[in-house]
């Protein structure tokens, strides 16, 4: 499949999007964790997502640009998928351990989070892409253009 070239906007997007599905994941395991510690709290899990989307989207961004570079002018396979994969696995869960363990103040409850989200995240991140690669650019931004 040939890598698309992505419009500002699309970039945006695309990390909207995701934000939305890996904050979603991030609030129900900063949940699931601290109620097997006992101590339930909402709160934390919210607080910890709402910050993780905010410095995520700007990270996210920014990783895509590079990764636009990259793969400027060449054929993206799902191996280039995996590698494109691991290398934003490893920015967003070093910043969901400081995240975590700055909100939660627990160590071990932050790694927890941060190794759970490794599997969870790895996956639906990959399909994300991919489902990205799969959409027409033109069709966004007629839309912005038109309206």
């Amino acid at each position: 499949m040939k890598y698309k070239e992505e419009s500002h906007i699309r970039s945006l997007l695309k990390g909207i999007s995701w934000r939305v599905i890996a904050t979603t994941d991030t609030i129900l395991i900063v949940l699931l964790i601290t109620c097997v510690s006992g101590e339930c709290s909402i709160e934390s899990a919210i607080e910890i997502g709402l910050i993780e989307f905010v410095v995520k989207l700007v990270i996210y961004y920014v990783h895509e640009r590079v990764w636009q570079k990259i793969y400027r002018n060449v054929t993206t396979s799902k191996k280039g998928t995996l590698y494109k994969t691991i290398s934003w696995r490893i920015f967003a869960t070093m910043t969901t351990f400081l995240i975590a363990g700055a909100v939660l103040d627990d160590f071990e409850g932050a790694i927890y989070v941060a190794v759970i989200e490794v599997f969870t995240k790895f996956a639906l991140y990959y399909y994300h892409e991919r489902l990205w690669l799969k959409m027409p650019l033109g069709r966004i931004r007629y839309y912005f253009k038109k309206s």
